[in-house]
């Protein structure tokens, strides 16, 4: 029997090196411009094609290299970074595995063009499919010059999964935001099919902020500065006013690294408990400084998710930290004393008499006495007119009248909850012999359901098999939806003019959302105008919503259409229309007439799916006849 155990190619290896490296072209530029920021560049520029489809082109002006290190380093773990195991604990740059330009060129076309400052003319080196295609001397700038042709050209499958420009864009936005704001040194130009998305010179953390995330964010901006033996803490969290529901900007980075990590955003978030609405989420660019040796870099392929060694009490010192940005600019909470009713105290005049002062106490005071004797100060009993208060309760505004027999009908006596009524009543068997009072259901079902609400926020209608109870907010949202996808699916959607349109700032990777979602927008009814430089203006809203904040909305819709991946039309339409939905519903706590509930209750009966939200939450709940009865025994 022969051997069946054999090294893979070299080519083959890589290819599977770069699926955990490089998952779309946003990987791409992470690995070149993090090997540009360890190459000492103070200038970067990124050219972009197609979203990184046709061409990814990184260009710095970091050192160079020679053109035997402009070869060596696009083979399997070459690197510059370490010479021994020692060296993967104290690491201080961004690259150090080596895969990266292996994996880049074992799935596109790559070129290099390369010089050091003491070399007079630099080096091209040419690679596909990770062979070399040649090498040679050329006339370039010193620093590296890389260009990414044609990713995923020989791996059909992975770039069949690729998702749209739009989407593949808001990814390299995303990459380029992260990479941005930790190197502040460094001076930014993204260019997408010749436009110039971003210029951002080299400036300081909160300047970088203001220029990625528009002047608005500049005054929600509180400082972190706490340095201790384990943990240096910098950067800014915001104010309680700037959190969001969704899209809120989280930034955590360690030694100039980004970074996701749990742990510690529960302790940034545990600090605006009472200070935020529930839903919320606040901004922040924390950076935290440790020894290199306490961390764990390596235990992820993106090198994006890092192990600490002293996470619990540096925990603490961010939570401190934080509440501690709070308390100075006044953002937490402060005890207010009410001063209304407070005692007005005199002012001390030096030398004056003061009285102490006197208790008056009447000694004849009785308090189990009853009746009027024992002296005027004698309790007495309070007497009621209960007749009084019983028939203003009923004559009180209410949401609902109490359902009262019309006129002439027969209320049922003692009498009629014997005998064969009794045995209906208790009879298990579901159906129209199990429904109580029948003669009440059936006097009701001819002005509408039977309906009533709870707390604001439940609706209770019985049925023939026991009691539905029905939250109102997804109701109305289940029914909105449905109407939307209809007005998508037609594009005759009703539009409502605004009579003062408003105007809304994006960031270049939110105005790059809202393009790929505008034909969605539009079908939805909604009127937006480009005015340049990343602002709009919101001129109509669909029928229906008019009273809802169109900024906050939209910003909300872009936010959901950047959270996942799905690149269908039809899976895009969804996430939208329900977030207009879930938007436009009627609120939890909005009282409802008699009439609205009835005719909610009639809509979300009429759909196909009515039990659950586009979200798999569930809209309604029935509980059995089987079940109360149950309750009762």
């Amino acid at each position: 029997m022969s051997d069946i155990i054999h090294l893979l190619p070299d080519s083959v290896a890589n290819q599977i090196a770069a699926g955990e490296v490089i998952q779309r072209p946003a990987s791409v530029i992470k690995e070149l411009v993090e090997n540009a920021v360890d190459a000492g560049a103070t200038t970067i520029q990124i050219v972009l094609k197609d979203a990184g489809r046709t061409l990814i082109q990184v260009i710095d002006n970091g050192k160079g290299m020679s053109p035997t290190d402009a070869r060596l380093a696009f083979e399997r773990h070459s690197t510059s970074k370490i010479r021994s195991a020692e060296d993967l604990f104290t690491l201080h740059t961004m690259g150090f595995r080596g895969e990266a330009l292996a994996s880049i060129a074992a799935i596109a076309q790559v070129e290099l063009r390369t010089r050091r400052s003491e070399d007079e003319v630099g080096t091209c080196v040419r690679m596909s499919a990770s062979h070399c295609e040649g090498q040679e001397s050329v006339s370039t700038p010193v620093g590296s010059n890389f260009a990414v042709k044609n990713i995923f050209f020989n791996v059909p499958a992975r770039r069949k999964f690729l998702k749209s420009n739009q989407v593949e864009l808001s990814n390299i936005l995303g990459e380029f935001e992260r990479m941005a704001l930790i190197n502040t040194q460094v001076a930014f130009t993204l260019t997408h099919n010749d436009t110039e998305l971003f210029n951002l010179p080299a400036s300081n953390l909160r300047q970088r902020i203001v220029a990625l995330f528009g002047k608005s964010l500049n005054q929600q901006l509180l400082a972190l500065d706490t340095e201790t033996s384990l943990v240096k803490i910098s950067g800014y969290v915001g104010r309680p006013e700037s959190a969001r529901k969704r899209g809120a900007l989280q930034y955590f980075f360690v030694n100039g690294r980004y970074m996701r990590h749990p742990y510690f955003h529960k302790a940034v978030t545990i600090c605006y408990e009472h200070l935020v609405p529930v839903g919320e989420m606040p901004n922040y660019f924390i950076n935290l400084t440790v020894e290199p040796e306490t961390i764990d870099v390596n235990i992820h392929p993106t090198k994006s998710e890092i192990k600490f060694e002293n996470e619990q009490p540096i925990w603490q010192i961010l939570s401190a930290s934080v509440k501690e940005a709070l308390g100075k600019y006044s953002a937490a909470p402060t005890i207010d004393f009410d001063m209304d009713d407070a005692p007005e105290i005199p002012i001390s005049k030096p030398g004056a008499h003061v009285a102490p002062p006197t208790v008056q106490v009447d000694k004849s005071y009785n308090p189990f006495r009853s009746g009027s004797g024992g002296g005027g100060a004698a309790a007495k009993r309070p007497q009621y007119d209960w007749q009084q208060l019983y028939s203003s309760f009923n004559n009180s505004p209410r949401d609902e009248e109490p359902l009262r027999p019309d006129a002439g009908e027969e209320v049922p006596s003692k009498a009629d909850f014997s005998g064969d009524y009794v045995s209906k009543l208790s009879d298990d068997t579901p159906g129209e012999n199990s429904s109580i009072f029948p003669e009440f259901e059936s006097k009701l079902n001819q002005s509408g359901r039977p309906v009533l609400q709870l707390k604001g926020r439940y609706i209770t209608v019985p049925t023939p098999d026991g009691l539905m109870v029905v939250d109102q907010h997804r109701a109305h949202g289940v029914v909105l939806f449905e109407r939307f996808m209809a007005g998508i699916s037609s594009r005759e959607m009703a539009s409502q003019r605004i009579l003062f349109p408003e105007m809304m700032q994006l960031t270049v990777s939110q105005a790059a959302v809202l393009r790929s979602i505008w034909s969605e927008l539009t079908a939805l009814g909604f009127d937006l105008a480009d005015m340049g430089q990343n602002s709009y203006s919101v001129n109509a809203v669909p029928a229906g919503v008019e009273g809802v904040d169109a900024c906050d909305l939209i910003g909300q819709m872009i936010a959901t259409a950047s959270e996942k991946e799905h690149d269908a039309k039809a899976s895009l339409q969804r996430r939208i229309a329900w977030t207009l939905a879930e938007a436009a519903a009627v609120p939890v706590g909005q009282a409802l007439s008699k009439e609205e509930m009835s005719t909610l209750v009639d809509d979300l009966l009429a759909l196909k799916t009515p039990a659950y939200t586009p979200s798999g939450k569930s809209v309604f709940v029935v509980i059995s006849y089987d079940e109360l009865q149950k309750r009762f025994n």
